[in-house]
């Protein structure tokens, strides 16, 4: 029997006219994601706008994604993003420190063997939103932890339905933001992380809190013990330390 998301990949899925909303978030949305089923099995690609729309995720749609993120070496503190006010899912909550997608219109982001379709994406998102130099982020520096699935309304009409591959690096790296995709940014240890989840004005991304309700406290507690000589955090260090071969539904 066929899966919801490999149905709802071959049904007649809904559109929508993207004109009042802000035209470099618009042309976006026509980046073709990578379509997966439950087991993270590519099964097509289709235009972020059809992606993320709830009429068609309430049918089973489902892509392929990446939340990365950023540490600093010398204090192990994590880079977060506010998102843009422009932006047509989620416009103005934290986040780690880049979230995006695998497009299916580059080859070698739809490489799976090693992770490298999404380590590549990673390295490109990151410079794009947060204008990072893809010289300071490579992609064979990313350790790959888990893939997680999960789904998540924006605002109704917007949400998110994604197979997410988790990715940490540690780098120092020159922030110079897109104003177009994000309003803010700011390094946090773990308290201060915890302090913003407590406080009652910020909002956060579904897939943040979900990370961090689950896996992110725990990762960063072996990634600060696992200093190296030198007592800088190392992401690598990491490795083999969750089994990432499975897709880890979330709810």
């Amino acid at each position: 029997m066929s899966s919801p998301a490999v149905i709802a990949a071959q049904a007649a899925l809904a559109s929508i006219d993207l004109s009042g909303y802000d035209a470099e978030q618009s042309r976006l949305m026509d980046e073709r994601c990578i379509l997966v089923d439950e087991q993270d099995n590519a099964i097509g690609a289709m235009d972020k706008k059809t992606c993320h729309l709830m009429e068609n995720i309430n049918k089973g749609l489902l892509h392929r994604a990446f939340s990365a993120f950023v540490f600093r070496p010398s204090d192990g503190k994590l880079l977060l993003q506010q998102r843009a006010t422009e932006k047509i899912t989620f416009p103005d909550m934290w986040t780690n420190t880049c979230c995006s997608h695998p497009l299916d219109d580059f080859e070698e982001e739809k490489v799976e063997k090693d992770q490298l379709g999404v380590r590549v994406a990673a390295t490109r998102k990151l410079e794009h939103e947060l204008g990072i130099p893809r010289s300071q982020v490579p992609p064979d520096q990313f350790q790959y932890l888990t893939r997680i699935h999960y789904l998540a309304p924006s605002n109704g009409m917007w949400g998110e339905h994604e197979v997410d591959y988790i990715l940490f690096i540690t780098a120092d790296v020159t922030v110079t933001p897109n104003i177009n995709e994000i309003r803010d940014f700011k390094y946090v240890d773990k308290a201060e992380l915890q302090a913003m989840f407590d406080a009652p004005g910020n909002s956060f991304t579904p897939w943040f809190k979900l990370i961090a309700r689950d896996f992110l406290f725990g990762w960063w507690d072996e990634l600060l013990a696992r200093k190296n000589r030198e007592g800088v955090v190392v992401a690598k260090s990491l490795n083999g330390i969750v089994d990432g071969s499975k897709v880890i539904k979330m709810t």
